[in-house]
């Protein structure tokens, strides 16, 4: 069978989730094709003649993009058969299935599309526990074509891999949940470090594992992350990791440190205690600030990340997020953009269960994927626009952290921020795709 796997967007990573799939199909002999509209054009010859389409939805930018184009294969291709997987699969399966999606997959999706491809369709009562294969990324995009790490004056090349998959918590606002169910999947060591061993072979000096946090199975993340420094002791990494598993798995700061890690991005989401507890984060303000300080003791980067505006935001709890990265030196280390993220509330959130949200909800955007909702203050939407329209035009104009940082700082602020160019900034290692959703 011909089957096409198209992504649209993921963070500008090297798709896990087209590679380790094409390993499946490959492997039982169907002729696949791999496509990353992100890199390069839509596969319109190869899709009109394919047999299956799948479309990789990761997450909620990809599906805004994907919904197009599955609409494009239909016209193009009406026997086709299309499937949609990936975590917003599942989430967004009506609106999928009225644009012409025959089969949604969520997680643990490589042996359903496997069998789907052989005419089989299966819709598992219960997430699988697979055997992985290697990925198999033959056909896709030159890693100069995704993101890079910038560090010391220089742009790295950076390979991209899953540990695991799925989650043991159940954050409020997060599309893992729904599809999970606080359970989380390993991907076997050996297969781990070999889609890693073929990425170096590739050049990548960097590797970014996306599990959704890096710790769910400490044991298992350790015995990985040592084994590729044994292997390449040049390699350096970067990964996913909760407040909570940060402080109770504090001893593993320093093997982090040792085996080349460079920085842990960290979901904090808010600094109010209160909001914290709504989205169910199992962490306060004070555990931030503990794992915050942690991480200096270590010369570690921490790259925290926000939803800025909530319905519970106000202008004092922005004003109180920036000057508290600015005291714990963090300002470098924050992507600009997470202080203009605002709470997306997507379709079957389990946001929706909060009265606070049902009130604020004006509808949903079927185009944009979510539950518009407004501010009881309408300072506070002035504000959340006026952010984000900064910090677009800021990154677009080539602005630094610390630049966007001071004029957001001046929507909020009479004045500048005392000592703030007075004080160190060590250059601190990222990834030049900002987004984070």
């Amino acid at each position: 069978m011909k089957v096409v796997l198209l992504a649209t967007y993921e963070m500008g990573r090297q798709p896990f989730g087209l590679a380790s799939p094409a390993a499946w199909l490959r492997e039982a002999n169907h002729e696949v094709t791999l496509a990353d509209v992100s890199t390069g054009p839509f596969p319109r010859e190869v899709v009109a003649d394919a047999d299956l389409v799948g479309f990789y939805l990761p997450m909620h930018t990809a599906t805004r993009l994907a919904v197009p184009l599955i609409k494009k294969t239909r016209a193009l291709n009406p026997k086709a058969q299309v499937c949609a997987f990936g975590l917003y699969a599942p989430l967004n399966e009506t609106m999928l299935r009225e644009c012409g999606v025959d089969v949604v997959l969520g997680g643990e999706f490589e042996a359903d599309l496997t069998a789907l491809a052989s005419g089989v369709v299966r819709v598992p009562d219960a997430l699988p526990k697979l055997q992985f294969r290697v990925p198999d990324r033959a056909g896709m995009a030159p890693l100069e074509k995704y993101t890079g790490l910038e560090i010391l004056g220089e742009t790295r090349p950076v390979g991209y891999t899953e540990a695991s998959r799925g989650c043991l918590h159940l954050c409020r606002h997060c599309p893992v949940v729904p599809v999970y169910q606080g359970q989380f999947r390993v991907v076997q060591p050996e297969v781990v470090l070999a889609d890693i061993r073929q990425q170096v072979e590739a050049g990548a000096r960097h590797i970014t594992f996306g599990d959704p946090d890096f710790l769910n199975g400490p044991a298992h993340a350790m015995r990985i992350v040592e084994a590729l420094h044994r292997e390449f002791p040049n390699v350096t990494y970067d990964a996913t990791i909760k407040v909570e598993h940060l402080l109770r798995h504090r001893r593993l700061i320093p093997v982090l440190k040792e085996t080349g890690c460079l920085f842990v991005t960290t979901a904090v989401e808010s600094l109010d205690d209160r909001v914290l507890e709504k989205l169910e984060k199992n962490h306060t303000r004070r555990d931030f600030e503990e794992a915050a300080n942690l991480f200096r003791e270590h010369a570690l980067t921490l790259a925290p990340t926000f939803i800025a505006f909530t319905p519970w935001t106000t202008i004092a709890s922005y004003r109180e997020l920036l000057s508290t990265l600015a005291r714990l030196d963090l300002v470098e280390s924050t992507a600009s953009i997470q202080l203009a993220l605002r709470l997306l509330v997507t379709a079957n959130s389990r946001l929706l269960d909060l009265d606070e949200v049902r009130s604020r909800v004006t509808g949903f955007d079927a185009a944009g994927l979510v539950h518009r909702w407004s501010h009881a203050d309408p300072a506070v939407d002035v504000l959340a626009n006026s952010a984000l329209h900064l910090v677009d035009r800021e990154q677009k104009d080539g602005n630094s952290r610390s630049g966007v940082f001071e004029k957001l700082w001046g929507l909020v602020n009479d004045g500048p921020l005392d000592n703030f160019k007075l004080m160190p900034r060590a250059t601190v290692p990222y990834l030049n795709e900002p987004w984070y959703c």
